[in-house]
């Protein structure tokens, strides 16, 4: 599948990202949802081009069920997890335990 063309839209996704608090998560689908173009795959596909300079906490955007579905891009795989257990979320099997409630939506950027 090819990204999105629109390096506007990479620019969007990293700025939403970038807006988490330590400490939350959100999904792929809520920035998408948020940024009212693309999807919940075109925002993981924006997200697996971001390099450790571009302080862009992409460890902190998980899939809809609380699943670490992007740690496979993380090198090593590991260090999603570890980075978010570092900002006290508790992982158990891949999933962040608390869900529900460390869930940050993107809309609380809106005035």
């Amino acid at each position: 599948m090819a990204g999105p063309r629109n390096s506007h839209y990479v620019e969007d996704v990293y700025a939403v990202t970038q807006s988490i608090p330590p400490g939350r998560i959100t999904t792929y689908g809520a920035i998408a949802d948020f940024l009212t173009l693309g999807s919940a795959r075109m925002v993981g596909w924006a997200l697996n081009k971001v390099t450790p300079g571009d302080q862009v906490p992409a460890h902190r955007v998980v899939n809809r069920k609380g699943e670490l579905s992007g740690r496979t891009h993380f090198k090593p795989p590991s260090a999603m997890q570890e980075r978010l257990e570092a900002e006290g979320i508790v992982v158990v099997d891949d999933k962040v335990r608390d869900f529900k409630e460390l869930f940050w939506s993107p809309t609380e950027l809106l005035p």
